[in-house]
């Protein structure tokens, strides 16, 4: 059943600027420069160079849009009772931002590399289109995913081509001769064999590098050293030879082809340069190619213009009047939110540089505090939205390195005597245990978690399995040398 009520909600809309403000704040140093550029050519109105007043008095009242400073902010549409958890990551985007990377080539490709040897080999018509077809299933790590038999399926039915097993298998075997070595190898072991192959194997070294790949690749994978020492019947300098001769194999050999041309290339560009002099930190926003922005003086005449002569002006007037208000209003927002822009990020910065100040000026990871979002909205009295925005793809130039704003937060546990430290700090430990550890017999995450909880930081096995997952450092067994 249908009923008819009135109801009262207070509800908050976003205008087309406030969107805008937004996107400025959470775009890097580089896509800033790509936006402004963007503004100047589609606004006659801004210029580059520094900012003159050319309002009139009363069009400054009337018309500026200078007057929805006093209507929001960037806080005012920020602030909420809840806050609901996507507002917390660091790397929260509008839904309807579209990212797109901007490809370029350069040199040969690695399927090109690929066609151009195919083309020096002496094949006949059927061959050439499986070649083609086979080497369209190689992917970029150099590999041939897809079973033989597959292949012939989908020739027979996208193709209409009939080819045996035995026929693709010729032509596979051709491909196989290629460069770069291992290349349409369908497994880890078969690419390691045709690259050892490619090697002088009347080497004893060579040889027996060739025979424990063949013969006992699993032991190899899962560094079982004494096994293969008892099966082989060697002992382990000539098994340490031998393996430092299959750890020179690439196992991505499409990866190398042409250097990696046609992958994307990101080109890091700081927002922040930090400087260190005699103990000071002097923090300064990276201006770069960023062009500074003023209001063209031809417009803001032809408005006094027009004021001077009101009576007089024609329907033509009055509406390019109309035109040059708009593009006037627009470029004295955009100015505006640049300038927000620059005072937001450099209130977030000076509030993480205070924040975890031992840390700059040493650059020792050990002396960085626990830190998340919240601490540093409540110093700056942003909202943790606005400082997400900030955070995210901005990095920061010290004299120690590069780093993305992300890197500085991280959440914090208390050791044994009530002291809170920052879970990099313990990580750190934990790759200094690791690395100073005997790689004939490497620490278990049992053993890393006793010598943590020594060091008076109680942490369990299974979080001490979770920060060396997040180090990239593999599991005990695997980390084993000889």
């Amino acid at each position: 059943m249908l009923k008819q009520r009135l109801q009262q909600k207070l509800l908050q809309k976003l205008s087309p600027q406030q969107i805008q403000m937004i996107k400025l704040l959470e775009i890097p140093a580089i896509q800033l420069e790509q936006r402004i550029k963007k503004e100047l050519e589609d606004n006659p109105v801004l210029e580059e160079g520094n900012e003159e007043a050319v309002y009139e008095e009363g069009v400054a009242e009337n018309e500026s849009p200078g007057n929805d400073q006093d209507e929001f902010s960037l806080e005012d549409y920020m602030q909420d009772d809840e806050i609901p958890s996507y507002r917390l990551s660091t790397g929260n985007y509008s839904s309807d931002e579209k990212r797109e990377e901007i490809p370029f080539s350069v040199g040969n490709t690695f399927r090109e590399l690929l066609k151009t040897q195919l083309g020096l080999r002496n094949l006949t018509e059927k061959q050439e289109v499986i070649a083609e077809y086979v080497l369209g299933n190689i992917d970029d790590d150099g590999y041939l995913r897809r079973e033989l038999e597959a292949i012939a399926d989908d020739l027979a039915f996208s193709v209409g081509f009939e080819a045996s097993y035995e026929e693709i298998h010729e032509v596979l075997m051709i491909i196989q001769e290629f460069d770069p070595a291992g290349v349409g190898a369908r497994s880890l072991q078969e690419c390691l064999l045709l690259q050892i192959e490619r090697k002088n194997t009347d080497d004893p070294i060579i040889g027996l590098a060739r025979r424990i790949l063949k013969n006992h690749f699993d032991e190899f994978t899962n560094k079982h050293y004494d096994k293969i020492v008892q099966r082989l019947d060697i002992d382990e300098s000539l098994l340490k030879q031998a393996l430092t001769e299959i750890l020179k194999l690439n196992p991505k050999p499409g990866g190398a082809a042409g250097d990696s041309a046609g992958k994307s290339i990101e080109h890091i560009v700081p927002d922040f340069i930090l400087e260190e002099h005699e103990g000071e930190l002097q923090l300064s926003l990276n201006s770069g190619n960023v062009p500074e922005l003023k209001i063209s003086k031809t417009y803001s005449d032809m408005i006094e213009s027009y004021h001077a002569n009101k009576a007089s002006a024609s329907r033509e007037d009055k509406n390019a009047l109309t035109f040059v208000k708009q593009k006037l209003d627009s470029a004295k927002w955009f100015i505006d939110a640049i300038r927000q822009r620059q005072n937001t990020m450099l209130l977030t910065m000076n509030a993480i540089l205070e924040y975890q100040r031992n840390y700059f000026i040493e650059g020792d990871e050990t002396r960085m505090r626990p830190m998340i979002l919240k601490d540093i909205a409540e110093r700056t009295g942003l909202d943790i939205s606005t400082i997400s925005r900030v955070v995210n793809s901005k990095y920061i130039q010290t004299h120690f390195g590069i780093f993305p704003l992300k890197y500085f937060f991280s959440e914090g546990m208390q050791t044994d005597s009530g002291e809170e430290v920052s879970t990099r700090e313990i990580k750190k430990i934990l790759h200094d245990c690791i690395d100073g550890e005997d790689k004939r017999r490497p620490l278990t995450d049992d053993r890393l978690s006793a010598i943590l909880n020594e060091k008076g930081y109680q942490i369990a096995r299974r979080t001490v399995a979770k920060y060396r997952e997040q180090l990239g450092l593999p599991v005990a067994r695997l980390r084993k040398e000889l």
